[in-house]
């Protein structure tokens, strides 16, 4: 090994190594259930200062983990047993995937000399590892305990540059127990972003405040970059339109336009514009083509900045493609544009007003009452974070919402879609800021994924307020058949009694039968300090 060993670590078995080197990598919490495959893996984990959240489900671990990150900027980390229980973890890394997500999932595997045998060990794969690089980023079996340090490392260094994603690292149960020789006296320096050259830089610049109509679309690369895309936008006099994983961004600006690319109203004003910048996003289908009728527009001046250059090369052609981080390249624009603002004659404010108007104008009254009821969550709990699954309110602050803090909304409703998502998610994103109100979109079909999760919340002492919008059913999947004649089978999961639920896991629970209860409701959840689920049954009076 080429780094400084401490000495005090010279004994440290496979377990007690693997929680220094987390700990090394600022990780604060971990999630995962323990098992006769991982046990070896927690020998550290008693005295270490990382806290332990066990979720009722490794698929709860997962969503657990891709809700702290999201909020955190950390990578989630899980531990969980070979087998099952990485398979049971699958369906979260995949949405982490799609949505990139940075997360690190450590699991069990079979003994060194049973790889490959099919000889029926316990929780045996055929090839565990296989399965696992068709979608992770990276995934390594580790053979030899000396090797974690720089397994380790590698698996950090992809975490934290380029376009995030899972990455997963398996320890044979027999390497557990072997003894590490030596660890890193610190964490090795992490790769920094890409940054673009100067020439790139000064031609988009260029491009971009000779355009009389720019206008920037913004991802979810750049939720963390608020203060340089505003910036960059008074200086363009550009209006922002944000996708769903970057809403929140501007966040009371009158260049704001929460609203989604899909909409026809904003697909008329891209047309219009003869430069649009596209920063930290993939312009893929379920931000930019919901209804999956290929009506995007072809853009003019298209500036598509992104970390992965596999992306750039993705997606509609752009006249440049500047591979680099969405918040350094948005600062850097700024400064290659100079001091003046560009736009004076553009009324970059009055162009966002009228889209704001025209894109809520065309979701439709339903899911305006809906927007209405978000509204009234946010008013009455300022900075609220939203944690969404698949959910008639869901898909429609999807289309349209004004949250009121960057990064106050992420949902599973996007990429990979996967139901079961919003209970455990919410408790990771309070667990990464536990000051922060956070509430959780969910319906009744949804819930009952991981309705068990609601006990994890109790555990982990997280103040989630859980709304469910109880339509007795799968609504969304019921209407879409209807409308093509097809009889609706399946669509009628019954629910169960949620004030019952409530009382066995000791949540608070609230049934406001108006819009004008939820605040009431919302409140009473908030102040009383714990876990609470609130129903808002249909038909409900909004």
């Amino acid at each position: 090994m080429n780094a400084e060993m401490t000495q005090d670590a010279m004994a440290a078995s496979t377990g007690e190594a693997l929680i220094a080197l987390l700990e090394q990598h600022d990780v604060e919490v971990v999630f995962g259930i323990p098992g006769v495959h991982t046990a070896e893996l927690y020998r550290g984990l008693g005295g270490s200062k990382i806290r332990h959240v066990t979720p009722r489900h490794e698929q709860g671990a997962g969503f657990m983990a891709d809700g702290y990150a999201r909020v955190s900027g950390k990578p989630g980390v899980c531990l969980v047993i070979t087998g099952p229980g990485l398979t049971n973890t699958i369906t979260a890394m995949a949405q982490a995937r799609a949505d990139s997500v940075p997360m690190l999932v450590i699991s069990g595997v079979g003994r060194r000399g049973s790889l490959g045998h099919g000889r029926g060990a316990l929780h045996e794969l055929p090839d565990q590892r296989a399965m696992m690089e068709s979608f992770a980023l990276f995934s390594h079996t580790l053979l030899s305990a000396d090797d974690l340090p720089d397994v380790m490392a590698r698996a950090f260094a992809i975490l934290n540059s380029g376009r995030p994603g899972p990455v997963h690292i398996e320890i044979p149960v027999d390497v557990m127990q072997e003894r590490v020789a030596g660890l890193p006296a610190r964490a090795p320096a992490l790769p920094s972003h890409p940054h673009p050259g100067a020439a790139d830089l000064e031609a988009a610049a260029h491009l971009l405040s000779a355009a009389r109509r720019p206008v920037i679309i913004a991802g979810g690369g750049a939720r963390r970059a608020n203060d340089d895309v505003t910036a960059l936008a008074e200086r363009l006099d550009a209006p922002v339109i944000t996708t769903a994983n970057a809403r929140g961004l501007l966040a009371g600006h009158p260049l704001r336009v929460p609203a989604s690319p899909s909409l026809e109203a904003v697909r008329a004003a891209l047309a219009e514009c003869d430069a649009v910048l596209a920063l930290g996003s993939e312009m893929g289908p379920t931000d930019f083509d919901v209804y999956e009728d290929g009506g995007f527009p072809e853009l003019q001046g298209l500036v598509r900045v992104d970390i992965d250059a596999a992306q750039l090369a993705r997606g509609p052609q752009a006249a440049m493609a500047i591979l680099g981080d969405a918040r350094a390249t948005a600062a850097e624009l700024c400064c290659a544009l100079g001091e003046t603002k560009v736009g004076g004659k553009r009324c970059g404010d009055d162009m966002a007003r009228r889209l704001r108007a025209a894109a809520f104008e065309e979701i439709g009254k339903a899911y305006q009452a809906e927007v209405a009821i978000l509204d009234v969550i946010r008013e009455a709990l300022p900075g609220v974070l939203f944690v969404g699954d698949s959910t008639q309110p869901v898909y429609a602050g999807n289309l349209y919402c004004d949250i009121d803090t960057p990064g106050g909304w992420f949902n599973s409703a996007t990429g990979f879609g996967a139901l079961g998502y919003g209970v455990p998610a919410a408790i990771g994103a309070a667990l990464a800021e536990p000051e922060r109100p956070v509430v959780a979109l969910l319906g009744d079909g949804g819930l009952q994924f991981s309705l068990a999760e609601l006990g994890s919340a109790i555990d982990a002492a997280t103040p989630v307020i859980f709304i469910v919008w109880n339509n007795f059913g799968f609504r969304e999947i019921e209407t879409f058949m209807v409308e093509r004649g097809i009889t609706p089978e399946g669509v009628k999961p019954t629910p169960p009694d949620f004030d019952s639920i409530a009382k066995a896991y000791g949540l608070v629970f609230e049934r406001p039968s108006k819009l004008d209860d939820l605040p009431t409701s919302l409140r009473r959840a908030r102040d009383n300090g714990r876990a609470a689920l609130i129903e808002l049954r249909m038909p409900f009076d909004m």
